[in-house]
């Protein structure tokens, strides 16, 4: 009998050091940037970008618009349910006026559906919405990287689906990032990437400047 409890209490223990030694994912970077911004500050109404590497990398992006407050949580590898888990520290707490989203590269990626990511962004925008009604939401469509170009249909169908779902909700935009990043022949352009032929050079983050730029119409870009 004592040694059936001794090897009990061994077998719970082994089980709360397994949930213990178990991390959410993206905890500790987003930790990082909410203990940046507590540190340095940001404005409340402010255009925040959130979403994967390709938000996280454009590292000018205050510099590109600097007549309004941007806040930039990034955070590299993440998906629409990663930002889902994460929106509180993210998006909500700092109350922003605007949100453009970059989530569902990496999804396609991983091999989750287009029915599973616009439902996790469907719930990201309503939960968004119900802190704020005002606050506008910008759903940004994939890019086109010659990494992934064998997922190409699946990341049109993605973007059109984004495109679609936005036409029917209020204060939901669609942001094409797509086209622009296309040469002639319909194929990604090959000098605004980075080695790696997935993240973007800062040639391709002057196209994002440009087409961005609508939405800061006091801005002109440089």
């Amino acid at each position: 009998m004592k040694t059936t409890l001794v090897s009990l209490f061994l077998l719970i223990g082994f089980f709360i050091g397994e949930v213990q030694s178990q991390t959410v994912p993206f905890e500790k970077e987003v930790k990082l940037i909410a203990d940046r911004l507590k540190r340095d500050g940001y404005q409340v109404g402010s255009t925040l970008f959130t979403g994967s590497s390709s938000i996280r990398m454009w590292v000018s992006l205050q510099e590109d618009f600097p007549q309004k407050p941007i806040i930039n949580t990034g955070f590299g590898g993440s998906t629409a349910a990663d930002l889902k888990r994460h929106l509180y520290p993210l998006v909500l707490q700092l109350r922003p006026a605007r949100v453009f989203i970059y989530e569902g590269d990496n999804d396609i990626n991983n091999g989750t559906s287009i029915d599973e990511i616009i439902s996790d962004l469907e719930q990201i925008v309503m939960r968004i919405q119900v802190v704020d009604p005002n606050c506008q939401v910008y759903l940004i469509s994939a890019k086109p990287s010659p990494s992934r170009w064998d997922k190409k249909e699946q990341y049109l169908a993605l973007n059109e689906a984004m495109k679609s779902y936005t036409e029917k909700k209020e204060n939901v935009g669609f942001v094409d990032v797509w086209t622009p990043m296309l040469d002639e022949d319909g194929n990604p352009k090959s000098d605004i990437f980075l080695q790696d032929q997935l993240h973007m050079n800062k040639t391709g983050y002057d196209i994002w400047r440009e087409i961005f730029a609508k939405f800061f119409p006091e801005e002109t870009p440089q």
